[in-house]
């Protein structure tokens, strides 16, 4: 989200000058000092303690989160070769199949890819609204430390898993446990104002660019030292991932307080859960069933922005998802190649994201996006067209300006919609309907490239990306 400072800063300035003025009429009491204006506006828009702690929880979570990242496709590779038990029975099941399209055997690993990546996101996407309806009953530290501990077995079994069925299980526990983010979000909404909200949720976007940055690097500097004949190479990798959602756990236990006091808790525990359903109950998400008391113009523009947001991240999310298969099987990149290319986009993107896009004025903000849709198309094609290196990172840096604007201007435009206490159930649909695009995408693109080849895929991807772009540009706000 996307606040100006300034501004606010303003008229604060104004609300406390007023109110000094009648103070002045009246006598002071002895031994009563007056606060200063400038000391007031510190105090609002001051961030919270808290907001670090929760800074720091996530970067050490996406950090372990993202080192897989570079490591997917070998890994895939390694239960191909080695798994004669689920993936060899599923590839058997695909194999008339797979002979009938012309799909060549090395690419079954990128289908099955994308099932996982849909299956973790579609859990995730399950478990986040009932853990946030959980925490509203029982406080978000213990759910929190919860899911921390989840995140931290998943890592455990994945270290041993020898066959494909125990990593299938790893990414399932990962997926169910991942509520932390959206529990995350609710914890700065605790401490945070409509003031200093903006600069609280900076920091979780820093957390996500530096998570992004630094995580697949380190995951690549594991695959680079590992014998990958062997058994278990991932071992330590998946170790260390273990090792920082423990000291997650540690940190979270030792340093957060509990945000919600019990007064302000939800009194029954079936109502917060019935609450949640609004964010799991596909139709009800179309139709921000969750927000009430809204103008029949305000509820048709959040539709549209809703159908828009998911139709763009179910194309983005499997484009996105299949690009390490891409680095992997048409350019033979190495972990290590891949991280670099991670690396790129991800500086560029947080240099964009902390320079340009937080600085946008509210009059930029839609156009921002609907230039960061537009330029998604020609990103996703060069990607697909690419033979050489040098246009892999040309359609890769496209990408990576597109994102840095398009999800924050389209979180913006969609957080003014309801009055402040329906913000947070507004955006709450919002993220839901992206997190239900991230579980469909990644398996429809990794059929089609299975089908019909990268190149296709891309291309017809970044074609049908024309729709939302289209469809945000002539959007009446």
């Amino acid at each position: 989200m996307t606040y100006n400072l300034d501004e606010l800063k303003k008229r604060s300035a104004v609300a406390n000058t007023s109110h000094n003025i009648r103070n002045n009429l009246q006598p002071a009491p002895k031994h009563e000092k007056v606060p200063e204006s400038s000391k007031n506006i510190t105090d609002i828009t001051r961030t919270h303690r808290t907001a670090y702690v929760i800074f720091f929880s996530l970067l050490l979570d996406l950090l372990a989160f993202t080192m897989i990242l570079p490591l997917l496709p070998s890994l895939l590779e390694y239960y191909r070769k080695n798994d004669n038990q689920l993936y060899g029975y599923l590839a058997n099941s695909i194999k008339q199949f797979q002979v009938w399209i012309g799909a060549p055997e090395r690419f079954t690993s990128v289908l099955f890819g994308g099932a996982l990546g849909s299956m973790f996101s579609f859990l995730q996407f399950l478990s986040s609204p009932i853990v946030g309806a959980l925490s509203d009953y029982y406080g978000r530290k213990p759910l929190m430390l919860l899911c921390a501990t989840g995140i931290a077995a998943s890592y455990g079994i994945w270290a041993y898993s020898e066959s494909f069925l125990l990593f299938v299980i790893a990414r399932f526990v990962g997926g169910i446990s991942k509520g932390n983010v959206s529990l995350c979000m609710a914890v700065i909404t605790d401490v945070s104002n409509q003031q200093n909200r903006g600069k609280a949720m900076a920091l979780v976007g820093i957390a996500f660019s530096l998570g992004f940055i630094a995580g697949p690097m380190i995951g690549a500097m594991f695959s680079r030292f590992s014998d990958k004949t062997g058994t278990l190479w991932f071992f330590a990798p998946a170790m260390f991932a273990m090792l920082l959602a423990v000291a997650d756990i540690l940190f979270l236990a030792v340093c957060m307080k509990e945000t919600l006091p019990k007064e302000k808790r939800s009194n029954r525990i079936i109502n917060s859960l019935s609450h949640a359903i609004d964010h799991i109950s596909i139709r009800a998400l179309f139709r921000f069933s969750a927000v009430e008391n809204l103008s029949q113009k305000d509820v048709r523009s959040l539709r549209s922005l809703g159908v828009t947001y998911f139709l763009y991240l179910f194309l983005y999310s499997g484009l996105e998802f299949t690009v390490t298969f891409l680095m992997y099987h048409k350019f033979g990149y190495t972990s290590i190649d891949q991280a670099k290319v991670f690396l790129t986009t991800g500086v560029l993107m947080a240099l964009l994201q902390g320079s340009v896009v937080r600085r946008l004025p509210d009059r930029l903000v839609k156009t921002s996006a609907v230039f960061g849709l537009y330029l998604i198309i020609p990103a996703f094609i060069i990607v697909g067209l690419a033979e050489s290196s040098l246009m892999l990172y040309l359609g890769m840096i496209l990408f990576a300006i597109s994102t840095a604007f398009v999800v924050t201007c389209m979180t913006t435009i969609t957080s003014k919609y309801g009055d402040f206490h329906q913000k947070g159930t507004v955006l709450g649909v919002f993220r839901s309907l992206g997190a239900l695009a991230r579980a469909v995408g990644p398996i429809v693109a990794s059929v089609a490239f299975w089908g019909v080849g990268a190149r296709v895929t891309y291309i017809a991807g970044g074609m049908l990306l024309l729709w939302p772009a289209l469809m945000l540009q002539y959007l009446k706000l």
